[in-house]
């Protein structure tokens, strides 16, 4: 991973965190995985091309780890898309904030819902 993206992935001010991306992304997944807190909220997606691409992936235990599988049509534009409809709804009476980083078919992308 970039420096410039490790000093940017600060979420500690976030409800959940999303990770996603490609199998091109797992490293740097891997080492922003390793850095979060033990009770850190959130979702990483990571989509490969076939099942025998699924590598074990250490996460606290608040994170889930899904692996989507492009072979069998899993995709992980979709995925974030309909995680995020349902972890960021809208509402007058609740907020809730979501730190994402995403990597595939281009530049990694640091997005934040404030």
């Amino acid at each position: 991973m970039t420096t410039a993206l490790v000093a940017a992935w600060q979420p500690q001010t976030a409800d959940r965190i999303l990770i996603a991306g490609d199998e091109r992304a797992l490293e740097s997944i891997r080492e922003i995985v390793a850095g979060l807190h033990p009770k850190t909220r959130g979702q990483v997606f990571v989509e490969v091309a076939s099942a025998a691409d699924i590598e074990p992936l250490q996460s606290p235990g608040r994170v889930t780890v899904t692996w989507l599988v492009r072979d069998r049509g899993q995709s992980l534009r979709r995925s974030v898309d309909a995680w995020l409809s349902e972890m960021l709804p809208v509402s007058v009476f609740t907020e809730s904030t979501v730190y994402a980083w995403i990597a595939a078919d281009g530049p990694a992308r640091l997005l934040s819902s404030n």
